[in-house]
C-alpha cells in the first residue's frame, strides 16, 4: 500500500494568493516563438487549482502503485473533501487505520480500491474492513 503524508491545514486563500502572467498561446515542444504578445492576463492557482478552499489539502505520496494513473512517489496531490466518492474516482481513503490513495470503483454491491499498476492487487472492501474516503484528488503536482 502507497504511504501519503499530509502536508497542511486547510487552504487560506486570502494569505495565498499569488498570480503569475498567462499565456494564451500554447507553447510547442519543437520550434520557440515569441510570446509576449499573446499574454492574457494573470493565473491564480488558488483560483484555477482549488475550487473549495475549506475542503481542500495536500498529500505527498510515497510508492508506486498509481503510477497509471499519472501519480508517482513524492509527488503532491491535491485533495477535495467536499467532493463526492463517486465510481472512478482518485480518493484518499483509510482502509483499517492506513491511508492510501487508489481508484475507487463501485461494482454492483462491491466496493474496490483499484491501483494503477499491475504490481498491485486491488483492496475489495469487506464487511471487516474499515474504510473512510478523506477526499477527491483533483489535481497532481509533478515537479520536472
Amino acid at each position: 500500500m502507497s504511504k501519503i503524508k499530509i502536508l497542511s491545514q486547510p487552504i487560506d486563500k486570502e494569505k495565498t494568493t499569488i498570480t503569475a502572467p498567462l499565456f494564451t498561446e500554447h507553447v510547442p515542444a519543437g520550434f520557440p516563438s515569441p510570446a509576449n504578445d499573446y499574454l492574457e492576463g494573470n493565473l491564480d492557482l488558488n483560483k484555477y487549482l482549488i475550487k473549495h478552499p475549506v475542503a481542500t489539502y495536500f498529500v505527498r505520496v510515497t510508492g508506486n502503485s498509481m503510477i497509471g494513473a499519472g501519480i508517482h512517489s513524492g509527488e503532491l496531490l491535491i485533495v477535495d473533501r467536499s467532493l463526492e466518492a463517486s465510481n472512478r474516482k482518485v480518493v484518499i481513503a483509510v482502509v483499517n487505520g492506513e491511508l492510501t490513495v487508489k481508484r475507487l470503483i463501485k461494482k454492483n454491491d462491491k466496493i474496490i480500491l483499484m491501483p494503477e499498476n499491475d504490481k498491485y492487487k486491488p483492496i475489495e472492501i469487506k464487511d471487516e474492513i474499515d474504510l473512510e474516503i478523506w477526499g477527491i484528488v483533483t489535481s497532481v503536482i509533478h515537479i520536472v
